[in-house]
């Protein structure tokens, strides 16, 4: 597709261990040195008289160990960032929760990150190959982002917003202009082919939106503003999905049954989720006793990621197929749902990968409550319902097979809309990083995003 692929080497994991293998020699080496030199003194103090002994000087305190920094987290991604919200009298952010009075151990529960930028290229961790190929994809033009956002290779709306905003800042390498305004008309054709790579998630426009916002006001440091807006978006995104994961964990009793669906985690985010966001948050503050994923045909992205991706960070998942979901939800192992967006319109519908609509009606009828977790970029104010949200048609061929073998007799036509809408009406709770809309309708929607 234009990208180069970088594996993840063994060679490095191998030279760490053969390092660890010479410095234990050494130690040991040094230890056996150590007890013959002290024997020897030992000796050479018994065959002269033995003078008074000095009393031994007490051991002075050893100072306590700094903590070491996260080594998966930027500098900026250590300080715990609180987003501003929109409307008047905002909530301030809770990292606190009602069970932990300390303030929750992000950190623990967070260490992958899909989107790298080096400077000079973006490295897209493939996620059409996880989980047994761990491999980045490296695009250098806005070309090659567009193609990977399209391809899959990243995917999730907000790390689609990210990987777009990077995509414009490559875009506008080859161009010379003396200000951004100048600047925006050269790049436009190459925004417009990142937009049109995946027309549902309303992040895409929203991220791209932002970045043509700021080239136009810029003078000649243009180039500096573009780079300095994309990192902000990945930024933001992350402080707000852990706001968003606090809010989202304190709505579900202690001991409680999640379900999810498709992938919401880091793989879709700048950093921990925002539907698993608010699994993790909700495991860090013991509030969530059982955690199950659905497979998500046709890609897989609950078997492939959402189970990998907890797995990772130490959280126990359960995969079952999406077809057993109505059966988990009679048995009573569950009483939330909590799935992620990729567009919520005015009235609270909201579209989302395919399959969470059927999940919202048999929530309903079982009485489980049903959480959709997205930051307020997902919020699609100009749109009134779901009715007028185009929904994506991908390639009828990927539901001919698995894993590249075709399970499909020939001449079998398919039907694969990539999404479907909830109406708002089935939904219990829209948690934000601008705070919670529960039972959301038109009117409760325009007084927190208005």
């Amino acid at each position: 597709m234009g990208c180069s692929s970088t594996p993840s080497s063994c060679d490095a994991r191998l030279a760490l261990r053969l390092a660890d293998q010479k410095l234990e020699a050494k130690a040991k080496a040094k230890a056996k040195a150590k007890a013959k030199a002290e024997a020897k003194a030992e000796a050479e103090a018994e065959a002269k008289p033995n003078p008074k002994p000095k009393p031994k000087p007490k051991p002075k305190p050893k100072p306590k160990p700094k903590p070491k920094p996260n080594p998966n987290l930027s500098d900026g991604n250590r300080k715990r960032r609180q987003i501003e919200p929109r409307n008047s009298n905002p909530a301030p952010p809770n990292y606190n929760s009602s069970m932990n009075t300390s303030p929750l151990d992000f950190d623990r529960y967070d260490h992958i990150r899909p989107i790298l930028w080096t400077g000079d290229t973006l490295e897209l961790l493939d996620q059409r190959k996880l989980p047994f190929v761990v491999e980045h994809v490296t695009c250098t033009t806005s070309d090659e982002v567009a193609e990977a956002i399209h391809a899959l290779t990243v995917r999730g709306a907000p790390a689609i917003g990210i990987a777009a905003a990077w995509g414009a800042v490559l875009g506008a390498r080859d161009i010379e202009a003396e200000n951004g305004e100048a600047a925006l008309m050269k790049l436009e054709p190459a925004l417009q082919r990142l937009n049109a790579a995946r027309p549902t998630a309303v992040n895409l426009a929203w991220a791209l939106a932002r970045m043509r916002r700021v080239l136009a006001t810029s003078g000649a440091d243009w180039r500096e503003v573009l780079a300095r807006e994309a990192q902000a978006i990945a930024e933001e995104d992350l402080a707000a999905n852990r706001h968003m994961g606090a809010l989202g964990a304190d709505l579900i009793a202690p001991g409680s049954g999640v379900m999810t669906h498709c992938n919401t985690g880091s793989l879709a985010t700048a950093g921990f989720g925002t539907a698993l966001g608010v699994i993790r948050a909700g495991m860090a503050q013991g509030r969530i006793g059982k955690v199950f994923a659905g497979e998500t045909r046709p890609w897989l992205q609950g078997a492939r990621l959402t189970v990998w991706e907890l797995q990772q960070d130490g959280i126990d998942a359960t995969l079952i197929a999406d077809s057993a979901a109505s059966h988990l939800m009679k048995s009573g192992l569950v009483q939330w749902i909590v799935v992620g967006a990729d567009r919520i319109c005015a009235n609270g519908d909201t579209a989302n990968k395919i399959g969470t609509y059927q999940l919202a009606i048999a929530a309903r009828h079982h009485g489980v409550k049903f959480m959709v977790v997205a930051p307020s970029s997902t919020v699609d104010m100009d749109t009134a319902s779901g009715d007028l949200i185009e929904i994506e048609q991908r390639d009828p061929g990927e539901l001919f097979g698995v894993g590249g073998s075709r399970t499909v007799a020939e001449g079998i036509q398919a039907w694969n809309p990539v999404f479907d809408v909830t109406p708002g009406e089935l939904i219990d709770a829209i948690v934000t990083e601008q705070g919670v809309v529960e039972h959301p309708t038109t009117e409760s929607m325009r007084k927190l995003f208005a």
